[in-house]
């Protein structure tokens, strides 16, 4: 008997059927079962902070406020949080002429103008100035020195005047610094490339992934950035896959974080029965380019037989990287090649070469295969991976090399998914 699969492609969704007694599971995000109703939920975190004053005794008519914003490749729902923090920090006598809004896209491309009023709403764009943050752009960041690890920090300037800076962003599962939100914002959000290598490779260089794991160094230097640069409030929220907000939580930059990661964990963490040697994952909603899209890489890492197969559904209507088309040359190398050139200077963006280095090191685990209308056969052979044209081709693929008895995981959201496995449970 056939079991039908439904995965969300982008803005629309792929159907296709797998024999019942080759699924081990289909795991989806989502252990929730009451949704507040959104303004509701923005209101209550603004008025019970987490370590810290309300946002209308921590503000008054001089204070020059920068707030610190995810970009489009986020769920979050700026275009309602924003307008109710203004709303805040106006009862508490800030102009808006003293606000200041940076669009934190750490190393993607400028939003446009129509992004930025779908991300913000009009309204929010018409009444005060927004700012796309430029990670290669010397005149834009301010060198604050080193962490005491070594990391430089160069943050963007406009932080520099402001008395008061909030990050606003979305706790999931992230394989970098373990989960998103809290310091991200700052580190890679509004930091040079140098920063955000420097972090990236720590990362990249300590495992395989940091997915799931609260405490570490990375987060720790993330934190140590944003002590630098003096942001010490954030406001988070934790979305279920439809991204609707379950919860949010406003305060101190480290405690409000670790407060929403309970929630988080509840949400994106999935028993999962073990290891399968077939993982097929939709990169959803991480869908525009494979920077973004890659993310869907890990859980599958985790969840996939030594030597298995890895197939990863993304649309990637923008590519690869936009920002980092020179990640074709070197990103199907080995990981030992990868690092040599990053050392050596041959690799200059040394970003590019951190998730370069983490693609090859899941590549040395298990094949990875795409299906993808925006990734095709060629620039997919570029990146060290294998393309099927359908998910029942990459699947046919998988089976003629591991066993028409392999059995497979499915992972309907995979870029927001942390596998629990027995072990973790």
């Amino acid at each position: 008997m056939n079991c039908q699969i439904n995965l969300p492609y982008g803005t629309d969704k792929l159907t296709f059927h797998i024999p019942e007694e080759k699924i081990a599971a289909v795991l989806s995000p989502g252990g929730v079962e009451e949704i507040p109703p959104t303004q509701e939920e923005i209101l209550r975190a603004l008025a019970n902070p987490i370590g810290c004053q309300a946002l209308s005794k921590i503000g008054s008519p001089t204070t020059k406020v920068v707030i610190l914003c995810d970009d489009n490749t986020r769920l979050t729902p700026a275009n309602l949080i924003v307008p109710a923090m203004l709303q805040e920090l106006a009862g508490a006598g800030v102009r808006k002429e003293n606000m200041k809004i940076i669009m934190a896209l750490g190393t993607h491309r400028p939003m446009t103008p129509e992004e930025l009023k779908h991300k913000l709403g009009a309204g929010v764009v018409a009444e005060v100035e927004v700012i796309n943050h430029d990670f290669r752009n010397p005149a834009a960041l301010h060198d604050f020195g080193l962490t005491e690890n070594g990391t430089p920090v160069k943050v963007n300037r406009l932080v520099l005047a402001a008395d008061v800076v909030i990050g606003i962003g979305s706790i999931v599962p992230h394989h970098i610094p373990g989960y998103s939100g809290g310091a991200k914002i700052v580190q890679p959000g509004i930091c040079g490339e140098d920063t955000t290598a420097a972090t990236h490779l720590l990362s990249v260089r300590t495992r395989r992934n940091m997915l799931g794991i609260v405490e570490n160094r990375v987060r720790e230097e993330m934190e140590a950035i944003a002590d630098k640069a003096g942001v010490k409030y954030v406001f988070n929220t934790v979305l279920d896959p439809q991204g609707r907000v379950v919860k949010a939580f406003f305060g101190d930059i480290r405690q409000a974080f670790r407060a929403g990661v309970e929630t988080s964990r509840r949400v994106y963490g999935i028993p999962a029965p073990g290891r399968t040697p077939i993982v097929l994952a939709s990169s959803h909603p991480c869908d525009l380019e494979f920077w973004q899209a890659h993310k869907t890489l890990y859980p599958c890492d985790m969840l996939v037989e030594e030597g298995g197969s890895i197939i990863i559904v993304t649309p990637c209507p923008e590519g690869v990287a936009v920002t980092h088309p020179e990640m074709l040359e070197f990103a199907g190398q080995s990981p030992e090649d990868i690092d040599a050139q990053i050392e050596e200077g041959i690799i200059k963006d040394k970003v590019a070469g951190a998730l370069a280095l983490a693609w090859a090191k899941v590549r040395r685990h298990a094949e990875v295969c795409l299906v993808s209308h925006g990734i095709g056969p060629e620039m997919a052979a570029k990146l060290g991976f294998k393309h099927a044209a359908t998910v029942e081709e990459a699947l046919d693929q998988a089976w003629e090399r591991l066993g028409k008895g392999a059995k497979v995981t499915v992972l309907t959201h995979g870029a927001d998914t942390l596998p629990l496995l027995p072990e973790d449970v």
